[in-house]
């Protein structure tokens, strides 16, 4: 008995890596719109393999929307405008996907919640996860300054949102506690 206490004890010691939400597409998962992913630059993910424990998670597919499915931007705003019901997103179909990619954001912040996580990675440009870039709801490439639906729940709730292109941010961060 004693030397079970032993054993245990010696495992109190490990280091406890932090969990980090981070876009499903990001991680090699065909889930985008098109049946494509997105990556991170291999110095990067690297460091977060080794560094923290990934939880990958892809809003718009928790709602039901199919892979592949019709690009959507959001309309007449941005993502913290289409939770407070005044902007819609909208496929290039025409069929509005608001509630899905409200569902979605919804799903992602209680998975947060329910894993404690304070971080996330989230996939650029999307109307879901954009951290600083969206598309400006007409479907010709322009990208305005935003956040999509699920980097503004995220943010509003004080999760610390990051994009693919800003993990050296969330790195100094992590170093610092």
């Amino acid at each position: 008995m004693a030397e079970r206490v032993i054993n245990l004890c010696s495992h109190s010691k490990e280091r406890i890596l932090e969990k980090v939400f981070i876009s499903s597409c990001l991680v090699g998962n065909k889930v985008r719109y098109n049946a494509s992913c997105l990556s991170v630059p291999a110095h990067d993910f690297n460091w977060l393999q080794s560094n923290v424990e990934l939880v990958a998670f892809c809003p718009e597919l928790s709602s039901g929307l199919p892979v592949p499915r019709a690009p959507a931007e959001i309309i007449a705003g941005k993502g913290i405008d289409v939770l407070q019901g005044s902007a819609s997103v909208v496929g290039n179909d025409g069929i509005d996907v608001t509630a899905q990619f409200v569902t979605g954001a919804q799903n992602a912040f209680e998975l947060c919640m329910q894993q404690g996580i304070k971080y996330a990675i989230l996939a650029e440009r999307s109307p879901s996860c954009g951290s600083s870039k969206i598309y400006d709801g007409t479907f010709n490439g322009t990208q305005i300054d935003g956040s999509g639906v699920t980097a503004a729940l995220f943010e509003q709730a004080g999760i610390k949102v990051f994009s693919q292109h800003t993990i050296a941010s969330l790195r100094a961060e992590l170093e610092q506690h």
